[in-house]
């Protein structure tokens, strides 16, 4: 038995607290909850570092009172109370899973698993005034046999962090996930007039319009596999996601919302996976583009391809070829630019390959 153990067991026989025995489903805000005390008061009491819990494990709890019955479900958290993350929560008889933290443009998901857990609705209130598309919205899991998943993602340039709400049953547990940034330089692309010259193209109103529309679709998940690579073997070299650029002298800055991979014109371009393609021509700023509706409000991008092998309704699997390699809009050397979007918001695709569903 190691010190802090000693510690502990000659505490509880000598009366300096009660004990309590973790039970499966059990939070520390729901213990602290159930015994009078707080969140903050059970960590420095227990010397822990983190509010995550195991089945069996022994808590100290403040005062003489004797070993506590176990603690009922949690009742609906009011607006500025804030469950501890990492966040494992169970309410309603649904447990509820996040991240414990997070990078401004990451994917992630809300975890949902017990019987009740198709029942539960999602929220992230803290997209209130953020610039995204349809913040706060009401969000229903996608999945099947007692586990679920809601995505979530951090739009670029946000800090602060994400808070989410999982209601059930006319019940509701409010939680934060804290958010650091990607620390990247600014990159000066001072492309050329004849190249830039296609932002002022008139045209462009008409493509972001387009886009819009396919980001705003909320179509049944459409995929059941990994995501894999849109080139075989091409690594992303020119240009990471995230990164902050201008593309002329003195302008703007923007963040990157994909990955570029260089690769020789005529690379065959490969769907990331099942879908259908909801965009597939040649446009100003983004070239020879295709985008794919995979369902659950995530879709794949692919500018600046030199031509186009998909037909808008097409429906495509994992590895169909969508199209070639080219240098077409916004382009300054040849390289597929691919972004994976959540509810319209730029992702790393690196979070999604090899995956299911980021992490």
């Amino acid at each position: 038995m190691n010190r802090r153990s000693l510690l502990l067991t000659a505490l509880l026989l000598t009366g300096g607290a009660s004990a309590y025995t973790v039970k499966p489903g059990d939070t520390l805000f729901s213990i602290a909850r159930a015994n009078g005390t707080t969140v903050d008061a059970l960590l420095k009491l227990n010397g822990l570092s983190s509010p995550a819990l195991n089945a069996g494990q022994q808590l100290r709890l403040p005062g003489q009172a004797a070993t506590p019955a176990a603690p009922a479900l949690p009742a609906p958290l009011p607006p500025e109370q804030l469950a501890p993350t990492p966040a494992t929560a169970r309410i309603a008889g649904v447990n509820v899973t996040v991240p414990g933290s997070l990078r401004m443009g990451e994917a992630f998901t809300v975890q949902l698993s017990g019987a009740r857990a198709a029942q539960a609705t999602v929220r992230f209130p803290s997209e209130i005034g953020e610039d995204v598309r349809q913040p706060n919205e009401i969000l229903k899991p996608v999945g099947a046999a007692g586990e679920y998943v809601v995505p979530g993602r951090v739009v670029l340039g946000k800090t602060t962090p994400v808070v989410y709400e999982v209601s059930v049953g006319g019940e509701l547990v409010r939680g934060r996930i804290p958010v650091v940034g990607l620390d990247q330089p600014i990159q000066h692309l001072n492309l050329p007039p004849q190249v830039s010259g296609v932002l002022q193209d008139p045209a462009r109103k008409a493509e972001d319009a387009l886009v819009e529309k396919a980001y705003a679709r909320r179509t049944p998940q459409a995929w059941a596999r990994p995501f894999a690579p849109a080139l075989k073997g091409a690594a992303p070299t020119s240009s990471s996601f995230g990164q902050p650029r201008t593309y002329t002298a003195g302008g703007p800055v923007a963040y990157h919302f994909g990955t570029d991979y260089p690769a020789k014109a005529g690379t065959p371009v490969l769907a990331v996976n099942d879908g259908t393609v909801v965009i597939a021509g040649r446009y100003p700023v983004r070239g020879g583009l295709v985008v794919i509706d995979h369902g659950a409000g995530v879709t794949s991008l692919y500018f600046h391809q030199s031509r186009v092998t998909a037909r808008v309704g097409q429906k495509v699997t994992r590895g169909d070829k969508i199209g070639e390699v080219g240098n077409t809009g916004l382009s300054a050397g040849a390289h597929l630019h691919l972004e994976i979007r959540v509810r319209g918001e730029g992702t790393n695709p690196a979070s999604w390959m090899n995956r299911l569903w980021p992490r």
